[in-house]
């Protein structure tokens, strides 16, 4: 939305042109009646400076808005209504004096009193604009620094949520390696490691993201795939079915993936028995959804059930939406809104 005092330096050649006729009104409505008695050179100058009137104030609206959005931008409103007030009089005595120069010539105007409170009035007009557009651009000050706080405290918020992920799986990550290691098998441990060394570094970058596109989100758990069938044995397993045009278009929280991964992992039996697939997918709504079957286990999870919640907070937090949930008897399934 454009600021008041934009619009005022925007026009301020017709807003000062309008409140010059507002002031001279009552020599507009008395135009016709003196001009009826006047006639040949006379009518000249008395027209003549009947638009010299227009312009003088016109010009001197200009100065006062200019001056008041300008130069007297601190002012308290009355240092602004005194200088304001010292300018309209020196700018009165300058048109007293060309009047009476003038006079002499046929030109005419509504001297004392009126013409005193014509200046007056545009001394407290211009006053008041200054006034409102210092309140104006602190108001707006005011709310661009409340923006910049929210802004601030929602990055800190956000980066808080997803610290919490990164202890998490790195614990859950040593067993994959121990596992390699007592096997021998020094070809895959070495790419355990690398690829563990891959999802780490997207993890520890989180920090600088914020908001990611999908493809990253989705390049994230191709690494991440290898790490889990290291770990499980190829008993658990990736079936992901998303569009390639829409993997640039639609965006989600860094590390989003994860947690719902994570989650399946932590509740879930993943033997030979219970071979787990993890299906990924887009819905018709610009939904990530992810489900897998429910192989509860015999003995519940040790766990404090951040994973998920800290997942919704961050999608509150940074896209204003909200996660999803719905478990039936056979399927848990989590929708990510995209959009």
């Amino acid at each position: 939305m454009e600021s008041f005092v934009s619009f005022l330096s925007r026009k301020l050649l017709l807003v000062s042109l309008i409140a010059a006729v507002f002031i001279i009104y009552p020599n507009i409505i008395c135009l016709p009646w003196e001009l009826v008695a006047l006639e040949g050179w006379v009518e000249v100058v008395f027209v003549s400076f009947f638009l010299f009137r227009i312009l003088y104030f016109w010009m001197l609206f200009m100065y006062l808005i200019r001056y008041n959005l300008k130069r007297a931008v601190g002012f308290s409103l009355k240092k602004r209504f005194v200088r304001n007030f010292e300018i309209s009089a020196a700018a009165y005595i300058i048109y007293l004096v060309l009047y009476l120069t003038t006079k002499r010539y046929g030109a005419h105007d509504f001297f004392g009193s009126i013409l005193i409170f014509q200046f007056f009035v545009v001394c407290s007009i211009c006053t008041l604009i200054g006034h409102i557009s210092m309140l104006n651009t602190a108001q707006q000050e005011k709310e661009l620094e409340i923006e910049r706080l929210k802004t601030e405290n929602l990055k800190s918020r956000c980066d808080a949520l997803a610290n919490q992920i990164n202890p998490h799986f790195f614990f859950n990550s040593l067993g994959g390696i121990s596992s390699l290691v007592r096997k021998k098998d020094e070809a895959r441990t070495l790419q355990y490691v690398d690829e563990l060394s891959d999802i780490f570094r997207y993890i520890l970058q989180s920090d600088r993201k914020g908001i990611v596109t999908l493809r990253e989100e989705l390049n994230f758990i191709e690494a991440f795939r290898y790490v889990m069938e290291v770990r499980f044995a190829n008993k658990l397993s990736f079936c992901i079915d998303v569009d390639e045009c829409e993997q640039n278009v639609l965006t989600l929280p860094v590390l989003s993936l994860l947690p719902v991964v994570d989650n399946v992992v932590v509740h879930n039996m993943i033997d030979i028995d219970h071979k787990m697939t993890i299906s990924i997918r887009l819905n018709e709504r610009s939904e990530l959804v992810i489900s897998n079957p429910i192989y509860p286990k015999s003995t519940p999870p040790k766990t404090n059930g951040t994973g998920i919640k800290n997942l919704d907070s961050r999608f509150a937090l940074m896209k204003n939406r909200s996660i999803r949930v719905e478990e039936t008897e056979d399927t848990f399934t989590v929708y990510l809104p995209l959009k």
